[in-house]
């Protein structure tokens, strides 16, 4: 499989999950709610205008693609946070699950590292068709685990950072925290492993390399 395979492979499954539509709801959702609760300071008011945002999001998307159910993805993320912050009367609480996503996604990324089976290599194998077979190749699994690492890396920093800021109440420093640290952040670490894994060589390309060297060896 060559590089450009891959990619489209890559493009397609980031457009199976929603593509730049789901990442757009992600961010506006948070920074919605934010905007609507300096400028009112009533949570459940903020609340139904974030998932008012998001419900517009949902309504173009099922009329012109008819994905419903990444549209239903994004409406359920917001729904249970508005019903959280609604519930409480606390802003904080609208970012609960930001705060909570990473950190359970961080420890499953360590625990796949541990056992040498990181998230990325079982995504990456997963789209070229190889099982586990890359984790024969060492060279191939340390690129792999270096990419899960920064993902490791990148949740670690998130809960570092909006924890202490949802548990002392600091609606606007958390607000934008966790509209920096969602999708942006993820994306960077995405093109971060792309660099990475760019350069590595397909299973097939490696056997074609490997049929001269084996010719030349017997000669």
């Amino acid at each position: 499989m060559t590089l450009g395979v891959l990619t489209q492979r890559s493009v397609t499954l980031f457009a199976a999950v929603g593509g730049w539509r789901t990442l757009a709801e992600a961010l506006a959702s948070k920074a919605v709610f934010l905007v609507a609760h300096l400028l009112t300071g009533r949570v459940p008011l903020s609340a139904l205008v974030a998932v008012g945002a998001v419900g517009v999001f949902a309504i173009v998307r099922t009329r012109t693609d008819r994905k419903y159910w990444q549209a239903g993805g994004g409406l359920v993320i917001v729904g249970v946070s508005a019903l959280l912050a609604g519930g409480t009367g606390q802003a904080v609480d609208f970012y609960f699950v930001s705060v909570a996503m990473p950190a359970v996604a961080g420890v499953v990324f360590l625990v796949s590292m541990l056992v040498r089976w990181p998230v990325v290599g079982a995504l990456v194998g997963g789209l070229r068709g190889e099982r586990s077979g890359w984790r024969r190749d060492r060279a191939r699994l340390r690129r792999y685990q270096a990419c899960t690492a920064m993902f490791v890396a990148k949740f670690g920093l998130s809960v570092a950072v909006m924890a202490p800021l949802y548990l002392t109440g600091r609606v606007t420093a958390l607000g934008i925290a966790a509209t920096v640290l969602g999708t942006p952040a993820t994306g960077l670490c995405a093109y971060a492993c792309w660099r990475i894994l760019r350069t590595e060589a397909s299973p097939q390309k490696r056997a074609l390399q490997a049929g001269p060297r084996r010719r030349s060896a017997t000669m």
